[in-house]
């Protein structure tokens, strides 16, 4: 089968010829129709990830075809359009992951290929309402923020949310999950035409986070939030304390911009706030996203898709962070 393959950190990633994955019990063989990228894949190719191993096929996101089955127990999954949870080994608490918890796409194999082994408790049903390209745009992002916006911040209809960095694969998802949920959102970003592609998805407003005052003209908006859900992290953080209503939860899954510097304690205990952390999601939680797609007919944002061989240019948009939207790759 053909396979897009990272042969060493830095190097332009290959379409090349593999030998088809043998399954055992337990194990199905999804036909991949369409798969897309993550923060995660181009930080695999520059060597900054870890664990990497040499050759590795990445990708952790994935649509297609059930094309075999590792024993008679899974036989009813054949030839079902599905999607893929990448996240293995969860484990028994729905709270966080387990040790031997692993990504989809490093170190297993992942879905940049033709096909992918994966277990058959991973597999949930494509919706039916969503193309190859939009199904395949769902897992890893879409699980990350819906945990971080209802798992851990508790946002229900009425709330204002804010959504930093709006414009990649989850700021994108927490704004669809929100507006879904009937919240009152708001966004920041570096992109004037990134905050009025938000505008059309449902944000009331959004500011550039270039600007010096942006806090206090989303406080002056908004007058104030209740849930912040933020992957950037860096020298600003401290700007979401003091724009947080009181009981707020701010939930940070990411650190795009660096550490947090020193904080101002007296803040957090005095308004109440919860400083939440999370890492991609439980097996829960995935069903429970995949359940909130069907029941409000959510169509994921594409960016733009690549066919499988021009996966390296995929990397190349994702890498100067112009995406709007998910960048997915078409087997």
């Amino acid at each position: 089968m053909k396979a897009v393959v990272l042969e060493a950190a830095n190097k332009p990633l290959i379409l090349k010829e593999v030998d088809k994955p043998a399954l055992q019990a337990g194990e199905v063989l999804v036909q991949i129709k369409a798969a897309a990228l993550n923060r995660r894949d181009y930080w695999i190719t520059t060597g900054n990830y870890a664990g990497i191993k040499y050759p590795s096929i990445l990708g952790s996101d994935g649509a297609g075809i059930v094309a075999q089955t590792g024993s008679d127990a899974d036989k009813g999954w054949l030839n079902k359009e599905v999607i893929i949870n990448p996240c293995h080994n969860w484990g028994s608490h729905d709270e966080y992951q387990n040790r031997d918890f692993a990504i989809l796409g490093l170190p297993e194999d992942g879905t940049f290929a033709e096909y992918v082994k994966v277990k058959s408790e991973y597999l949930y049903p494509k919706p039916a309402h969503l193309s190859w390209e939009q199904a395949a745009a769902l897992p890893l992002a879409g699980m990350t923020t819906f945990r971080a916006l209802f798992t851990k911040g508790k946002a229900k209809k009425g709330d204002k949310v804010l959504i930093t960095g709006v414009g990649g694969g989850t700021g994108t998802f927490a704004l669809q999950w929100a507006v879904a949920a009937g919240c009152q959102v708001f966004v920041t970003s570096g992109s004037g035409e990134k905050i009025e592609r938000a505008r059309q998805l449902g944000a009331c407003a959004g500011m550039n986070y270039k600007a010096q005052d942006w806090a206090q003209e989303l406080q002056h908006l908004a007058g104030g939030f209740d849930v912040i859900i933020d992957s950037a992290l860096g020298k600003d953080f401290d700007n979401l304390l003091e724009i947080s209503n009181p009981g707020a939860r701010i939930v940070i899954f990411g650190g795009t911009a660096g550490n947090i510097p020193p904080l101002n304690g007296r803040k957090i205990f005095w308004k109440q706030l919860q400083l939440l952390g999370t890492t991609m999601g439980s097996p829960d939680d995935f069903k429970a996203m995949v359940d909130f797609v069907n029941a409000h007919q959510i169509i994921p944002v594409i960016d733009v898709v690549f066919p499988l061989d021009q996966a390296q240019k995929a990397v190349g948009r994702m890498e100067n962070s112009s995406q709007f939207g998910k960048i997915v790759l078409k087997a």
